[in-house]
């Protein structure tokens, strides 16, 4: 089968700019694997690659979508794979990059292809959480006992996701999960940066900071006026600031929940990224420039995978 490299890790440990430098080192081009990155208009709250960044090397799935549509897991996998085909087609190696480990899930373990999204249907039980908090969870453990097992009790995201399948479908979604999974038939090669906790956590702090600065308020209320309820408001960043708008909150706290919650964030996605089976794990503390994490990376793969430098 033909290799596609994947890169993966929290938020904030240097994935971007390292991919950047390996992309070059390869003569390839980079495929974004962001749940977010996906949206124009969202570019300072999704840390995209700046246009710089993009013309110096092709970076695929990012601002293919306008904020107001919809998008799926299985929306994200059918574009993808004529973009591999066609890189492979060129020889070159994919670079997949990105902190969504449902993308990565569903590229490297296959996912069901559930039911579109029903706004009419998922406004109908968020009514239902905000009379009663809890009550989602409690109805989905009622409903598919398994699945919510393995959902946390305030992904009100998942949660309302997983009902929505249950319903539209009349099917149990972990049944669903174990009958329609397919993965992309290529050989991946795994990679995983990760980082010192307390340095990672420095350098989200960091780059909040930064994201404000550049203007994230402002970005924030442009994606408010034109899609206040659905997904890419719930993005860490906007969700807070959306609800600063909104006087639901202060300004300072905001920006205090935008850090923990991306701390938060990056603990969930490792643990999320320890279940995928096959990943060389890279710890680069103390490792700032985005050349110096790309040589880590290369080392490794030339031990590992030599034949990527093939050509």
């Amino acid at each position: 089968m033909k290799k596609v490299l994947i890169l993966v890790g929290p938020t904030g440990v240097g994935k971007t700019g390292a991919s950047i430098f390996l992309a070059q080192t390869l003569a390839t081009e980079i495929i974004s694997a962001d749940s977010m990155q996906i949206y124009r208009g969202m570019d300072i709250g999704t840390a995209k690659p700046t246009e710089g960044e993009r013309a110096g090397v092709k970076h695929h799935m990012i601002d293919i979508v306008e904020p107001f549509e919809s998008y799926s897991t299985g929306r994200y996998i059918g574009t993808i794979r004529p973009i591999i085909e066609g890189l492979h087609g060129k020889e070159k190696i994919p670079i997949i990059v990105g902190g969504t480990g449902l993308y990565i899930k569903a590229i490297t373990r296959g996912i069901f292809s559930g039911p579109s999204a029903d706004w009419v249907l998922r406004e109908k039980l968020l009514s239902l959480e905000r009379e009663e908090e809890g009550s989602l969870f409690r109805y989905l453990r009622a409903l598919d006992a398994e699945a919510a097992k393995k959902i946390e009790r305030n992904d009100l995201r998942r949660i309302v996701r997983a009902l929505e399948v249950c319903v539209k479908s009349s099917e149990k979604v972990s049944f669903l999960r174990k009958s329609c999974t397919e993965p992309l038939p290529y050989e991946f090669v795994k990679i995983g940066l990760t980082r010192e906790r307390k340095e990672l956590y420095g350098i989200i702090g960091n780059r909040v900071d930064t994201m404000i600065r550049r203007g994230l308020e402002d970005e924030v209320a442009k994606i408010f006026a034109m899609n206040p309820d659905r997904t890419p408001m719930q993005a860490i960043g906007y969700k807070e600031f959306g609800s600063y708008l909104k006087g639901e909150i202060l300004r300072e706290e905001a920006v205090g929940l935008i850090k923990r919650n991306t701390r938060r964030y990056a603990k969930r996605q490792f643990t999320w990224f320890r279940k995928e089976e096959g990943i060389r794990w890279i710890d680069i503390t103390g490792m700032r420039e985005s050349h110096e994490i790309c040589k880590a990376i290369r080392a490794v793969l030339e031990r590992y995978a030599p034949d990527i430098f093939c050509g």
